[in-house]
């Protein structure tokens, strides 16, 4: 039987507002981490984002934040080399973690990012989900695959946010949400939920907020 994968849709405006106050709210850069002793104390919900180092989730996280500057954004893929952590206010963490994928780095190098974030996902008690970010203009890739099969094996529920929405027509898109859903049903771990985002055009930051802000 397959699992049905919709698009979420918009939060009611009660709910939509409070998300907003709390991303309108102390969001700052507290650390990076490049082992896992270094990570902050397991004393609070955290989300993390993964994705291809190409896939725009520097620009994803700026505009939850409202913050133009907050997480780097850069045109060479694999730049965010560590786990970074941010505080949404006291209330949580958000965790963007290293990219996958044509990583412009040494083969050391990417295995030692890989092999962070197989033990932080594996061993973080308070991560409530993952996010997995997928292209529009592309859909899953093999290399998605990787770190969604690691999602499955750390029990870590991973929802799918498809970013750069803006840059297909709303024919265009359909085949693509098609795409996804098909490839998520070899994945246990996948929230039955898709959320559609343009950071630049602000689509489904509210809806993304929104859930980030239901997961305690």
């Amino acid at each position: 039987m397959k699992v049905a994968f919709p698009v979420a849709g918009e939060p009611e405006p009660e709910t939509a507002e409070s998300a907003r106050q709390l991303f309108a709210g102390p969001v700052e850069f507290l650390k990076g981490v490049v082992a896992m002793d270094g990570l902050p104390p397991a004393d609070r919900p955290e989300v993390c984002f993964a994705g291809r180092s190409n896939v725009g989730k520097s620009s994803l996280i700026n505009a939850l934040t409202g913050r133009k500057g907050i997480a780097r954004a850069s045109n060479t893929p694999g730049r965010t080399q560590e786990i970074n952590y941010f505080t949404l206010g006291e209330r949580s963490y958000l965790v963007d973690l290293p990219g996958y994928g044509f990583a412009k780095a040494p083969v050391a190098v990417v295995a030692k990012w890989q092999g962070l974030l197989k033990s932080y996902l594996s061993g973080r008690p308070t991560l409530r989900r993952a996010f997995c970010l997928i292209d529009s203009r592309h859909g899953v890739k093999p290399v998605d695959h990787e770190i969604m099969t690691l999602l499955d094996r750390s029990a870590v529920p991973f929802q799918v946010v498809l970013t750069k929405a803006d840059k297909l027509g709303p024919n265009a898109i359909k085949p693509v949400l098609a795409q996804v859903g098909e490839e998520l049903q070899k994945h246990p771990a996948a929230f039955p939920q898709l959320v559609l985002t343009s950071s630049e055009k602000a689509d489904g930051i509210a809806t993304l907020r929104a859930i980030i802000a239901g997961l305690d």
